[in-house]
Formats: C-alpha cells, sequence, structure tokens
C-alpha cells in the first residue's frame, strides 16, 4: 500500500511527470509526460502517445523512475519495474483518461518499489 502522504502528493502534482528508463546498453532516457494517472494496484499508468526509444527500454527489461513535483514544489521520486501492455486492464483503464486526439498506443507500468522525497527514503 502507498502512504497516504505520496497519494495526497499525486493528487497535489503539479504539470507533466519526468519518466526514465535505461537502454540495454545502460544509457539513460527521460521523457516528460502529461497522460497519466495513479492506479488503485500502487501502479502508476503513463499512456504511449508518442514512445520510441521509452517502448524499446521497457520491452527490453528496464527498471524506471517517475519524478514529479507537487503544487506546493514538493518533490517525489518512485522507482520500480517498468511493463508494457497494448490490452487489459491497464490498457483499458488509460483508454478512459487519455485524451481521443491522441493515440494510446500502448500503456506503461511503473509498479512502485521505492519511493523518495528529496533524500528521504519514504519506501
Amino acid at each position: 500500500m502507498l502512504p497516504e502522504k505520496i497519494k495526497s502528493a499525486w493528487i497535489n502534482k503539479n504539470g507533466p511527470i519526468a519518466l526514465s528508463t535505461v537502454s540495454k546498453e545502460g544509457k539513460p532516457n527521460t521523457i516528460y509526460a502529461s497522460c497519466v494517472a495513479l492506479h488503485e494496484s500502487n501502479k502508476i499508468l503513463i499512456a504511449d502517445n508518442f514512445f520510441n526509444k521509452t517502448k524499446e527500454n521497457i520491452k527490453n527489461n528496464s527498471a524506471g523512475s517517475v519524478l514529479f513535483i507537487t503544487k506546493d514544489e514538493k518533490a517525489y521520486q518512485l522507482k520500480g519495474k517498468l511493463n508494457y501492455f497494448t490490452d487489459g486492464e491497464f490498457f483499458d483503464n488509460m483508454k478512459q483518461w487519455n485524451p481521443e486526439r491522441l493515440p494510446g498506443h500502448g500503456v506503461a507500468t511503473l509498479s512502485i518499489e521505492e519511493i523518495y522525497h528529496g533524500a528521504d527514503k519514504i519506501l
């Protein structure tokens, strides 16, 4: 279960998130993503509207991190395992909130394993 502090921070997030992945060669890749949701299963869902390297990295078993900032300027980093789906529960969920004008090719999920607020480890 995610701490209530993190759920509240997510509700209070400001702007897009930064999603970081790593290639199989160890090269980092970071993108901004604005079509995101916190799923009740304690996963972050990120709509694949324009992934390229990101999707390739996820399919090569990349771990990842999501960085977001709240409206009161507090930063949080969530780390964990990434997966990618083009059908099923997470994909269907994404299709409900992803804007219709965007393609929503798939959805990446970050299974939250660690949470940081600055240098403080929360989970």
